[in-house]
């Protein structure tokens, strides 16, 4: 709260806005994280780790990380899948659906890909579910380009940056609501990744900057 509010020119000490939180009763919510979808079972055998907890890169465009998660809304559950650039923890490819098919992970990463023109040699890490090991997700990446990579089984850790994301999501857009219908839970989340996370929402990882400003500053080495 301190960084953002002298991110906004409010001036006021670290000491003051704690004893103000204090005396105001202001604290932080936190609730348990998402549980992320487990595979039982995967089509092919399992991609090597490539990351191995190596989630500090200089460069956009070198690692991404994917995983899915779900939610529940009046209407039914609501499965959402992501893609996030290491580099500025921005998330460069997402997509929702009433069903975790292996279509859902992939329009997630075709959006990364169309956003991004990423070269060839790019890492893609995610778990061991069903849908990363499918022959069709596979054949994705290897036809742009991009080198799958795994974490070890059952090891939530390896793929922290994005657990911590569907952490930050549930804990920042949701507070345990229950959405009307598909489409709200939709449009919250995408409100959510867009405009706040990816634009306003400051990161202790990149020094409490914003992901787009992260990458706004980012040049080429000629």
């Amino acid at each position: 709260m301190w960084h953002l509010l002298n991110a906004e020119g409010i001036a006021c000490g670290k000491h003051r806005v704690r004893r103000l939180r204090k005396l105001e009763n202001i604290q932080t919510s936190r609730i348990k994280r998402f549980r992320a979808i487990q595979a039982m079972q995967r089509v092919q055998p399992p991609a090597p780790n490539l990351v191995k907890r190596g989630f500090n890169i200089t460069a956009p465009n070198t690692i991404w990380v994917g995983d899915m998660t779900a939610m529940r809304t009046k209407e039914g559950w609501l499965h959402l899948a992501i893609v996030l650039d290491l580099f500025a923890r921005r998330v460069v490819g997402w997509s929702m659906d009433a069903t975790q098919a292996t279509t859902l992970p992939m329009a997630a990463l075709n959006m990364a890909l169309a956003q991004r023109k990423p070269d060839a040699g790019l890492i893609f890490h995610s778990d061991q579910g069903t849908v990363y090991g499918s022959n069709e997700y596979r054949e994705l990446l290897q036809a742009n380009g991009v080198r799958p990579s795994m974490s070890r089984k059952g090891n939530c850790w390896d793929n922290a940056v994005a657990e911590s994301f569907f952490s930050n999501l549930k804990n920042e857009a949701m507070h345990e609501r229950l959405f009307a219908s598909r489409d709200e839970g939709k449009a919250v989340v995408g409100e959510y990744i867009e405009t706040y996370y990816n634009k306003q929402r400051l990161h202790q990882t990149l020094g409490y900057q914003t992901p787009a400003a992260v990458e706004a500053a980012f040049r080429v080495p000629k």
